[in-house]
């Protein structure tokens, strides 16, 4: 049920049925929206991935358990505090927090779900949240998806949107997807959240897989920092209001569809990186000639993770042997004397020995601030690819004075 203070405006260039608000509560400190409500019109079919740190946030646990039932109407999501290693009150809080959107709402409990983002191990100021959730009901529709972007940010630099349109049945279908995330990036996902919402009707066991495999090809192959955080989440709401039957895998759009959620996923995940805390470059690691797919990944996230081979390409320091090192202690087995790599179209390092051209890469990186690394194993046909971003000062301010 719909409550009747909530305003039926119409807002052009987000999917049908959808709409947002944003307040201050001033959760971390004041000036700035850092409260937001999304909420569907109408009940949707909802699907979504979390982190795999064992230690989670009061909201993941909550929202693991709601997703079981593949319905939504409502997420409520804060920044600049996580809700994470705050034990029991932290659990009572977040199921709190739903519980009043509901009611507000006039909707159930179960429909509701908790995201939050912010410093971990800080019991959640529920005497600044509570008052907020009337304010954010009574304005939702004055806000735009721009605004709940902003307002979910932490030490992003600027707003994450990705916006994608199919035509099924003569219809136009919208698909919009939001995410932040700059710090504490490592999978599986990331210190990030994202949420995707489409006014295509999908069932629910088909909404599940795609968003999962998504996920996996796309935040799940970024880090920034190798620190896994507590928070991850990703959820997607499809709420039906373009007026198509469900897509399933049998559906003649589920391949346009699918593929429109994989480019959403992947743009984010490149917004992400490139708004890394502290970046100057977005890198893009590619390891191929692999055995399998597991093993390009294994070797791929080594470098990716080096901070010697990040902190090396923030000062245009061609140092390839860093890649070469890091590749040898990722686990894989391989021959170095095989193995080639290249930055960008140069080709640095020619069966595991140096090609002594160290002036050109150094050019190369400094005319450029998106760097394509290409590791050639020589051992079989499979490949993966990672994306990271180069280590600078200013990643080390950001987070030595991020409490305070």
């Amino acid at each position: 049920m719909i409550s009747p203070m909530i305003k039926n405006k119409s807002i052009t260039g987000i999917p049908r049925g959808f709409l947002f608000a944003v307040a201050e509560a001033a959760i971390k400190k004041p000036g700035r929206k850092d409260i937001a409500l999304i909420y569907s019109e109408t009940e949707a079919n909802i699907a979504g991935a979390f982190t795999t740190n064992k230690v989670k946030a009061a909201p993941v646990k909550l929202d693991i358990k709601k997703i079981k039932s593949g319905r939504g109407q409502a997420i409520i999501v804060n920044s600049g505090n996580a809700n994470a290693c705050t034990g029991k009150k932290g659990l009572g809080d977040a199921d709190e927090t739903a519980a009043l959107v509901a009611k507000s709402m006039e909707i159930n409990n179960f429909l509701v779900y908790v995201c939050s983002t912010g410093v971990i191990g800080t019991p959640m100021p529920m005497e600044k949240i509570k008052p907020k959730i009337s304010e954010l009901v009574s304005n939702l529709g004055n806000f735009s998806l721009q605004d709940v972007a902003s307002a979910i940010m932490t030490t992003d630099t600027f707003p994450k949107i990705i916006k994608k349109t199919i035509t099924i049945n003569n219809k136009i279908g919208t698909t919009v997807g939001i995410c932040k995330g700059a710090g504490m990036i490592c999978p599986h996902m990331a210190t990030m959240l994202c949420f995707i919402m489409t006014d295509i009707a999908v069932e629910k066991r088909t909404l599940s897989r795609i968003i999962k495999d998504s996920v996996n090809k796309s935040f799940n192959r970024i880090t920034i920092d190798g620190d896994m955080s507590t928070n991850d989440t990703v959820l997607i709401m499809a709420n039906g209001m373009l007026g198509n039957t469900e897509l399933t895998e049998r559906s003649a759009s589920y391949k346009t569809f699918k593929k429109t959620i994989d480019e959403i996923t992947y743009e984010l995940s490149r917004l992400i990186v490139k708004d890394g805390e502290g970046a100057t470059k977005l890198i893009e690691i590619k390891v191929t000639g692999a055995k399998n797919e597991r093993e390009a990944e294994q070797a791929a996230f080594a470098v990716a993770n080096s901070n010697l081979v990040k902190t090396a390409i923030y000062g245009n320091d061609s140092n390839t042997g860093r890649i070469m090192a890091a590749i040898g202690y990722s686990g894989i087995n391989f021959d170095e004397e095989k193995a080639d790599i290249y930055l960008g179209n140069i080709k640095v390092i020619k069966k595991g020995i140096s090609a002594g051209r160290d002036l050109k890469t150094n050019e190369y990186l400094k005319k450029n601030k998106e760097i394509k690394i290409r590791v050639e194993l020589n051992r079989g046909r499979s490949s993966a690819q990672v994306l990271t971003c180069d280590l600078s000062e200013e990643y080390v301010r950001i987070n030595a004075a991020y409490r305070t």
